[in-house]
C-alpha cells in the first residue's frame, strides 16, 4: 500500500531531459502555454486601458461639477459684493475665536491627559464638550471662507 501511495504523489523535484527529441516534443507544449499567456495579457491590458477610459471619464465628470460650482460661486460673489465683504470679515473674526477655542482645547488636553487616557467616561465627556463645537465651528468657518471675496487680480473684469 505504501508503493501506491508513493506512485500516486508526484515528486518534488523532475528529471530533465536534454535530448533533441525531448526538446522538440516539450517545445510545442511551450509554444501552446506561451500562446494563452499572450493572450492573457492582451487581455489584461485591454481590461487596463477601458479602466484608464473609465477613471478619465470619472475625472471629467467631477471637474465639470467643480468648475460649474466654482463659476456659479464667482457669479454670487459678483452679484452680492457686499455680503461677500462682510462673510470675509466675519470669517477672519470667527477664525480669531477658533484660535482661542483650540488654544482651550488643548490646555484641557495636556492637563487632562492622565484622565482622558485612564478613563472612557472622562473621555466622552470631553468628546460631548468639544467635539459638537469643533465639527460646528469648522462648518461655519468653511462657508464664510467660501462665500467671502477674496481679490484675485487676474479674474477681476476692469483689469487691463
Amino acid at each position: 500500500m505504501s508503493e501506491d501511495q508513493s506512485r500516486s504523489r508526484q515528486p518534488l523535484y523532475s528529471q530533465i531531459d536534454v535530448a533533441h527529441t525531448a526538446y522538440a516534443s516539450a517545445n510545442s507544449g511551450a509554444s501552446n502555454q506561451e500562446n494563452e499567456q499572450t493572450r492573457l495579457l492582451y487581455q489584461l491590458v485591454a481590461g487596463q486601458d477601458r479602466q484608464n477610459e473609465l477613471l478619465e471619464e470619472l475625472v471629467n465628470q467631477l471637474s465639470a461639477a467643480q468648475k460649474q460650482r466654482a463659476a456659479e460661486l464667482g457669479q454670487w460673489k459678483q452679484a452680492n459684493p457686499h455680503l461677500s465683504q462682510s462673510c470675509r470679515a466675519a470669517a477672519e473674526s470667527l477664525s480669531k475665536v477658533q484660535t482661542e477655542f483650540l488654544d482651550g482645547l488643548t490646555e484641557e488636553i495636556n492637563e487632562n491627559f492622565e484622565t482622558l487616557m485612564d478613563g472612557e467616561f472622562m473621555l466622552n465627556e470631553f468628546v460631548d464638550r468639544f467635539g459638537p463645537r469643533m465639527a460646528h465651528l469648522n462648518g461655519l468657518l468653511q462657508v464664510l471662507s467660501q462665500l467671502s471675496a477674496t481679490p484675485n487680480p487676474t479674474n477681476t473684469p476692469n483689469s487691463p
